[in-house]
Order: C-alpha cells, then sequence, then structure tokens
C-alpha cells in the first residue's frame, strides 16, 4: 500500500453553457463547449490521522501565495469515499476566476484517494463522485465532464457518460486576464441568473477555433454577466481581430493567439496557457 498517491487534472475554460437540471447530480450538470488546458490543480494525498485539507496557490517559483484549510466539495469527496486522508492541492492559476479548478482539484483528488486507498474505482467511477460533489456544492456543471480529456469539448448532454465531441485544433497558444473572483455559487444557485444562462445559449456547432469565439462571445453578450472592465476588454479585442471571449464563470477573460497576449499585457497578471493534450492522471506513488 503506498504511503502517498500525487494526481493532476487539467482546468478548463468554459465558452459558453447551459444548464440541465436532472433528477439527481449524476443527471444533472450543462452541454456548451469550451477548452481544457493544460494548467490546472495537483493533488497529493498521503495517510492521515483525521481528515486534513490544504488548497494552496503557488507562483511559477513555487511561493505560496495563499492557502486555505478548508473546501466543503472536497469535505464532501472524502465524506462520499469513506476515507480518512490528508488532501493538499496546489495551483497556479487564480481560484473562482473560471478556470474549472474546482473541478480540477475534485478529479485530482478522487483519483490520487482511489489508488493510495485501494478503492478499486475506474477513472469514470472517480469523475461521477467529483461531478456529484460540484453538483451538490454549486461549483461547477460541466467542467468534471470537459476534464476527463483534452481538446475543445463540445458537450451534448449532461453528466459525465453523456456524449462529448473533442477537437484538438489550436497550436497557437491562449491568453487568459482575471479581474478578480467570481463565485460560480453565486450563480449556479440563483434560478434567475441560470434562467438568463440559458435563454442566451447560442445554436451552432463549435467546428473550428473562430466558430467557438463566435459562438462564446456572443453567449456573454447576451447572458447577463458582462462587468464593465471585462466588456471593455473584449471591444478592443473585437476592434483588433483578436478571438476573445469572458471565461465562464469568471469576471476575466480569455484570447487565442499572440496578439491577445499583448493587448492583455496592458493589465493586470496574464497567464500563457495551451491546450491540454490529455485529462487527468496519477503522477506520482511513494511506497
Amino acid at each position: 500500500m503506498p504511503s502517498s498517491v500525487t494526481a493532476f487534472c487539467p482546468g478548463h475554460l468554459s465558452g459558453y453553457f447551459s444548464p440541465v437540471i436532472g433528477r439527481d447530480p449524476a443527471s444533472t450538470g450543462s452541454i456548451g463547449a469550451g477548452m481544457v488546458i493544460s494548467e490546472g490543480v495537483t493533488a497529493h494525498v498521503t495517510r492521515a490521522g483525521a481528515r486534513e485539507i490544504v488548497v494552496r496557490r503557488a507562483d511559477e517559483q513555487g511561493n505560496i501565495l495563499c492557502e486555505v484549510s478548508r473546501s466543503p466539495p472536497l469535505a464532501y469527496l472524502m465524506e462520499k469515499l469513506s476515507v480518512t486522508v490528508r488532501i493538499e492541492t496546489v495551483c497556479r492559476l487564480p481560484i473562482s476566476a473560471g478556470f474549472g479548478l474546482s473541478a480540477a482539484s475534485l478529479v485530482s483528488s478522487a483519483l490520487a484517494i482511489n489508488t493510495l486507498c485501494n478503492l478499486g474505482l475506474s477513472r469514470e467511477a472517480c469523475c461521477a463522485i467529483a461531478h456529484e460533489a460540484e453538483i451538490v456544492h454549486h461549483t461547477g456543471l460541466g467542467d468534471v465532464a470537459a476534464c476527463q480529456g483534452g481538446g475543445r469539448d463540445f458537450r451534448e448532454g449532461a453528466g459525465i457518460y453523456a456524449p462529448i465531441t473533442r477537437y484538438f485544433d489550436i497550436r497557437e497558444p491562449l491568453f487568459a486576464l482575471n479581474f478578480g473572483p467570481l463565485p460560480s455559487s453565486n450563480v449556479l444557485s440563483s434560478q434567475e441568473a441560470l434562467h438568463r444562462v440559458a435563454r442566451a445559449y447560442p445554436r451552432g456547432i463549435p467546428d473550428s477555433p473562430l466558430r467557438f469565439f463566435e459562438l462564446s462571445r456572443t453567449f456573454a453578450e447576451n447572458c447577463g454577466l458582462l462587468t464593465p472592465e471585462v466588456s471593455e476588454i473584449l471591444t478592443q479585442c473585437e476592434q483588433e481581430g483578436v478571438p476573445a471571449s469572458m471565461t465562464m464563470l469568471g469576471n476575466g477573460v480569455f484570447s487565442l493567439g499572440l496578439r491577445g497576449g499583448e493587448i492583455f499585457s496592458a493589465y493586470d497578471e496574464v497567464y500563457e496557457l495551451r491546450l491540454a493534450e490529455s485529462g487527468p492522471r496519477i503522477t506520482g506513488i511513494v511506497p
């Protein structure tokens, strides 16, 4: 039996979505499109005498930017799996900013716990429990489903077993800019906000990167979530021919190509991202 296990799950940029409310968490989620990104969350799980959680954000040099010792979704995960372990997660991107980090932390933690405790669950079963935790705590709808694999995702049903088309057609860098947190629970627990989002859902297939950004931008304009700073920079991107849209759900913007990074550099910290080639995975096992 290993003493510790480390796992990684990529994050997710959601371009547009529409909620699907089912009879239970497994059938609840969203349809929509997004991009699975190479940045995500690493979970390090060890045996412990009591359940412990440490959530950290660090910079590229490993310096801790913030740390908390509470996460209701991760606590729920441990309860569902009936384990007593210490979970430490670390990410580089800002939390509650539309990068799918809640889903990534749950998936990576579930995979690591499964291996550490020899639970014998499939990867899909681990993702199903992670998805349930997201739904119960209103921290996401379709991110867990998307993060099961890489590429651009087009989700055509709710839950982790619904059909997902993936496109691996972007080699250019993506750039993201964040203006501050926009907690998903504030939107996902509001029926009024969910109705606006559903009405704004664009019809069409995102079968090219440009089409994806067109549909995402239309959704951003119509869903009622645009903040003034996001609207301003999207207008600038449009004027300069840069494909860009709002991070869902986050108070920020993401774009395609080097010119987007140049535009963003006039603002706060800019994050250069890449399309992920694959989904979650175990990255280390210590005997």
